[in-house]
């Protein structure tokens, strides 16, 4: 194995801690809102390091430049969904968390 396979490995993994990170704050915080931040920022950022794991492994410019379009799809897709969630709980009075 090369430099550029532990180093690509090693970016999948780190996507993958990040999504596992989302998914758990998925499932732990308490309100909607503290669920949006923590899945889309995980999702994101984890997302972005997979991302480059597989541009490092790409065979030719065009396929990292699918995956960097693919990568900023998703960013504008998360971005767009969360404020739709975020805009209709608050629509139906769900308040944020307070301690």
């Amino acid at each position: 194995m090369t430099v550029s396979d532990y180093f690509s490995a090693f970016m999948l993994l780190i996507g993958g801690v990040f999504f596992l990170a989302g998914t758990l704050g998925l499932l732990r915080f308490p309100d909607v809102f503290t669920r949006l931040h923590a899945l889309t920022k995980a999702d994101n950022l984890g997302l972005g390091f997979i991302v480059i794991g597989l541009a490092v492994q790409a065979e030719s410019w065009p396929v990292v430049a699918k995956l960097v379009l693919i990568w900023l799809l998703v960013l504008l897709a998360g971005a767009s969904v969360s404020y739709l969630v975020a805009h209709g709980a608050l629509q139906r009075g769900i308040r944020p968390w307070r301690r």
